[in-house]
């Protein structure tokens, strides 16, 4: 049975019907006990799924990414292989390490700073608990994401406010975010169009791979 993570409703919309899904909102810290949770209801494969931001410059809005590798605070955690190269294959993606976060990054420079000692290729804030707790309870993990705004884009303010616990969009947080910086609407239209954008390449990479979301035994 399979498990998939994601940050967003948005994303897990795209999942439903297919797995189990667990939503981690705004806040990952009981993220952890959410999945030992699936895990006791039967789930044996765990999926991190969703957008992530692009921590390498090589890396364009709307790439689908396959994290063969997990890295987080000095450690690090394998994918497994055969399941990660079936997911690159179908979806024709790039394949390499994907840093966790407990916070999203924001500026360009905090990129950099996260891209330079890990060598990894983009980050999201789910990915590092999947990898730990799947290595801990020795279950297979897998890493899909599309990148939703490149190493160089610097995302509003308004985003780290814009998503409640549950998953949703926090519409009155962001409109006070904008009240009190309203320069922040070009930037924040702009990062609107380019999760549009991730979201609509990764459920295009869902729809070629088929109702297992790759992984042979689920």
């Amino acid at each position: 049975m399979l498990l998939a993570v994601t940050g967003m409703q948005r994303e897990a919309k795209l999942l439903r019907g297919r797995c189990e899904v667990i939503v981690a909102g705004s806040d990952n810290s009981t993220l952890a006990s959410k999945i030992e949770a699936g895990i006791a209801r039967g789930s044996r494969a765990l999926l991190s799924f969703g957008i992530c931001g692009a921590l390498s410059p090589e890396l364009a809005v709307g790439t689908v990414l396959i994290g063969n590798e997990v890295v987080f605070g000095g450690q690090r955690w394998r994918a497994d292989e055969g399941w990660s190269n079936t997911l690159a294959s179908a979806c024709s993606s790039a394949m390499g390490t994907v840093a966790g976060s407990d916070s999203i990054l924001l500026t360009a420079a905090a990129k950099a700073a996260l891209h330079a000692p890990t060598g990894a290729l983009a980050a999201d804030m789910e990915s590092h608990i999947v990898a730990r707790v799947a290595s801990e309870r020795e279950l297979p993990f897998a890493v899909l994401r599309a990148v939703s705004d490149d190493a160089h884009h610097a995302l509003p303010p308004a985003a780290a406010f814009g998503l409640r616990k549950d998953g949703r969009i926090d519409y009155s947080a962001v409109m006070l975010s904008l009240l009190d910086e309203p320069s922040q609407w070009r930037a924040l239209f702009r990062t609107a169009h380019e999760t549009k954008t991730a979201l609509k390449a990764i459920s295009y990479c869902i729809e070629r791979i088929g109702p297992t979301s790759g992984f042979p035994a689920a």
